[in-house]
């Protein structure tokens, strides 16, 4: 009886132990992960890379999940983003905003003209990865990840395929973008003002910011809006800053550290299975991203030699990458990020609004065949 007894409360404490081992192997697993981001993009800061801290926290942790598990805690990167938020939300003022403002008609242009190129490039990306067309659309379109797979879903398409293209090139926007930029000698400043001087750090009331932005990241979510953990803290340090009352910059170091975290959630995606678990379509991902910066980057060119803005944010801003990695890019070269950081809300709302319709007509005029 006493055995069968001790047995019985074996099993039935089993599923409690069992999640706690879990709990414990997960949290060993996330600190060790988050070290190797963190010591990759310490290694990548020591030789001057571009973008350094998401660049080698990349890099690193990539290498770690072809050796063993990776894993990111649920919370970090959520964090990070609201702690970016805010640490690029600080760069405007009222004169910041104006200029923004101004720039309006050549940033929805730009927004326009990126998901018609997209059009272009969807029957290179069908013909070199043996997808359909319509796939191929939504792979090429640079609208981000989340914002791509839930317009292809909607509409029809591949979904594994549109999320595992859409991730591939942000990977090679982050690795070839900001070095070849930092390289090119390209105006970074034109007729636009300067990025403004970060407020002195008060740690109270950062304390209070990170609070307040979790709060308004909350609410965004509830109202289903794309990328809502950096988008509202970023609008609701732009609003403070805009009145002088803005009560407390972001540190650099905790800037650093949340590049580190996106780094790190990028490189973990690239496990063996996941890259290798269809190389032609691999290798159509990196050449049709390729092409389509290059494409990007010619028309930005053009754009900011009409209209006088700064060269380097219109590439950015143009460029086929997410927001917060081209936003970190410009204040890494100290180009204009409120230029980059409005070229790129513009795109989503866009995205949102006109990719479907754009496939629409492209369909009945034969292009998307």
């Amino acid at each position: 009886m006493c055995v069968t007894h001790s047995l019985g409360e074996d099993i039935a404490a089993s599923p409690g132990d069992d999640r706690r081992k879990q709990l414990i192997a997960n949290g060993a697993r996330g600190a060790l992960t988050l070290a190797v981001g963190a010591l990759g993009g310490y290694l990548a800061s020591l030789v001057h890379l571009p973008l350094p801290w998401m660049i080698g926290a990349m890099i690193s942790c990539a290498v770690q999940v072809w050796i063993t598990p990776g894993f990111l805690w649920p919370g970090a990167r959520p964090l990070a983003l609201i702690v970016l938020g805010l640490g690029l939300g600080q760069s405007f003022t009222s004169t910041i905003l104006s200029a923004v403002a101004s720039a309006l008609p050549i940033v929805v242009l730009a927004g326009v003209s990126t998901i018609c190129v997209g059009v272009v490039f969807s029957r290179l990306f069908a013909r070199l990865a043996g997808t359909d067309t319509k796939t191929g659309y939504y792979c090429a379109v640079p609208g981000g990840v989340i914002v791509m797979a839930i317009q292809a879903e909607r509409i029809g398409a591949d979904v594994a395929t549109v999320t595992f293209t859409q991730s591939i090139r942000l990977v090679v926007v982050v690795l070839t973008i900001p070095p070849l930029l930092a390289l090119s000698g390209i105006s970074h400043h034109g007729d636009f003002p300067m990025n403004s001087a970060a407020p002195p750090v008060h740690a109270l009331a950062l304390a209070g910011m990170l609070v307040a932005g979790f709060f308004c990241a909350r609410i965004g979510n509830r109202l289903h809006l794309t990328n809502p953990w950096m988008i509202m803290p970023c609008f609701m340090a732009v609003t403070l800053c805009s009145f002088d009352a803005l009560p407390s910059g972001v540190p650099v170091p905790m800037i650093d550290a949340a590049q580190a975290v996106l780094g790190t959630a990028l490189g973990i995606r690239l496990t063996r299975e996941f890259l290798l678990r269809s190389w032609h379509l691999l290798v159509a991902s990196v050449i049709s991203t390729l092409a389509l910066a290059a494409t990007l980057a010619t028309l930005a060119v053009v754009l900011a030699w009409l209209s006088g803005l700064p060269t380097a944010a219109v590439i950015l801003g143009m460029a086929p990458g997410g927001m917060p990695e081209m936003s970190l890019t410009a204040r890494a070269l100290d180009a204009p990020v409120a230029l980059v950081l409005g070229f790129h809300l513009v795109r989503v709302v866009l995205s949102n609004l006109l990719i479907e319709p754009i496939w629409s007509l492209a369909s009945r005029l034969g292009m998307a065949r």
